[in-house]
């Protein structure tokens, strides 16, 4: 691929830890076809740790914006895509911005939060014609584009029904519940904030539209009541205390330079608060999920998530007329002490913390069986980093563009709007208790 003449220019919307993976590509490996030039950012402290790790990499200092000024910051840094991180229920508010400013959009998913978000970010969409790409980064995972190819190929058939479980463990699971995504006004909950990676792979898996949704759940370990109701007695409101805290969910800002940079000696200009007691009062987000999700093309999906699980991973069993395919990855056998009797629980900190004995091991399997044949074993390659290789694979395709896609990985706006549909459907369900019809959402998908 030719490299541009010059660089394009790029600012980043919200300095907190989900934007390092793009602002390090940026000042590392893709420095030269994408320069950063900007912040846009309302704490001055997280403003600070994006400054170090620019700088640290022997790159300029960003100008620094409030979110308020954003067009400002387009015009002025003549900027050609921003990047948005920031937090979800901003996301159709900046994205709609920057668009009518003139600058593409990269987006850290989901799309937004609720219907009428979609309908601002569709609405300058077609007002400008550019481009909003969604970075679903667990379609370049290896693992799930290798169950894309065993169902594209045709060797299971047309695929009937789906069985999808993910489980969150108590290191993973549990932070939703110390941060905003614990607040449904602010996350519209894990079936959005989280199940957006899971329903648009089964979209991209399945290569259909979702059509319907039904769905049960509710909170059902984390919170006050589930805490009363299991004798928990008196917790503290958060886990920053001194004595420090023994408590296996209780989380320390100062014990990780990362979080006490971002989080704990930020809290001061803006008073969010990133380690809230995850049995305190005030979530009201589900911790427990079920749902059916139809597809146009006829086949269904029964979907479960569970965010207090002992350990991490998913399973997909795809049932096809043809035969079947298992996928079991285990991102993390168990949650337990480190060499200093400590629980980590900052999930981005750890590649995996299971002991060399632990029955469950890490790792992944896919698993093809025909009618009347013998199960067979799918290669799986993994290239190293996260997501077996796929953030990189994203990253490349968001600052490089991609020569050939055959596997139709690269998401854009449309592809963020069926997936939070579902999302959507599956909360508007949780209230209701109906079945929900995606079509009456009115969305061009």
């Amino acid at each position: 691929m030719t490299v541009p003449s010059s660089p394009r220019r790029y600012g980043v919307v919200g300095t907190g830890a989900r934007s390092q993976m793009y602002v390090e590509a940026m000042v590392g490996e893709h420095a030269e076809v994408a320069e950063l030039v900007a912040w846009c950012e309302p704490n001055p402290a997280r403003m600070d740790f994006a400054d170090r790790l620019v700088t640290a990499a022997g790159a300029d200092r960003p100008a620094r914006y409030a979110p308020a000024d954003l067009e400002q910051m387009i015009t002025e840094e003549r900027l050609d895509a921003v990047v948005v991180t920031s937090p979800d229920w901003t996301h159709a508010e900046m994205t709609s911005r920057a668009l009518r400013a003139g600058a593409d959009v990269v987006l850290e998913k989901p799309l937004t939060t609720d219907l009428e978000g979609c309908r601002t970010i569709l609405a300058a969409v077609e007002e400008t014609g550019r481009s909003v790409v969604v970075t679903f980064n667990y379609r370049y995972s290896p693992r799930n584009a290798a169950l894309k190819e065993v169902i594209a190929s045709g060797e299971i058939g047309e695929v009937t029904s789906v069985h999808f479980e993910w489980v969150l463990d108590t290191m993973h699971g549990a932070d939703y519940f110390r941060r905003w995504h614990r607040e449904k006004e602010h996350s519209a909950g894990l079936a959005v904030h989280k199940a957006t990676h899971h329903f648009d792979l089964m979209n991209w898996w399945l290569d259909d539209v979702p059509a319907w949704a039904c769905a049960s759940g509710g909170l059902r370990f984390y919170g006050d009541a589930n805490a009363r109701a299991r004798g928990l007695g008196e917790r503290p409101a958060r886990g920053t205390v001194d004595p420090p805290s023994d408590d296996p969910f209780a989380l320390d800002l100062r014990q990780d330079p990362k979080l006490k940079a971002l989080y704990w000696d930020a809290e001061q200009h803006d008073g969010y608060l990133r380690d809230r007691d995850v049995f305190a009062p005030g979530i009201t987000i589900e911790d427990n999920l079920s749902a059916l999700v139809g597809y146009r093309g006829g086949p269904v999906m029964s979907y479960s998530l569970n965010a207090h699980s002992p350990w991490e991973g998913y399973r997909v069993s795809v049932n096809g007329t043809e035969g079947r395919a298992e996928l079991e990855v285990v991102e993390r056998a168990a949650v337990l002490p480190g060499p200093d009797g400590r629980l980590v629980l900052d999930a981005s900190s750890v590649e995996d913390v299971t002991a060399d004995d632990d029955v469950r091991r890490r790792g992944e399997q896919l698993t093809v069986q025909r009618h009347w044949e013998k199960a067979r074993r799918v290669p799986i390659t993994n290239t190293g980093g996260g997501h077996g290789g796929g953030d990189a694979l994203l990253l490349h395709d968001v600052f490089r563009g991609t020569a050939e896609d055959p596997l139709g990985r690269r998401a854009g706006y449309d592809d963020g709007l069926r997936s939070v549909a579902v999302g959507i459907a599956v909360n508007r369900s949780l209230e209701s208790g109906a079945k929900v019809s995606i079509a009456e959402f009115g969305l061009p998908i």
